[in-house]
């Protein structure tokens, strides 16, 4: 469960990402480019991608 919660934040991190540079017109070749609402949205969907691979790579540790 931990790897699913890990993969998930690392693919939000990604296409915060993309939208991101997209927003800012740093990567071409979409309706996205240029638009200001995808850089505003992309930082925020990186940012809880962060969050959840955060709270999976933290977990609950044994208590050996």
């Amino acid at each position: 469960m931990k790897a699913l919660a890990a993969g998930i934040g690392a693919l939000m991190i990604l296409v915060g990402v993309v939208w991101t540079l997209q927003g800012l017109g740093y990567l071409g070749g979409s309706s996205m480019t240029g638009d200001e609402k995808w850089a505003i949205i992309g930082p925020a969907v990186a940012g809880i991608g962060v969050a959840l691979a955060w709270v999976a790579f933290r977990g609950r540790r044994s208590a050996d």
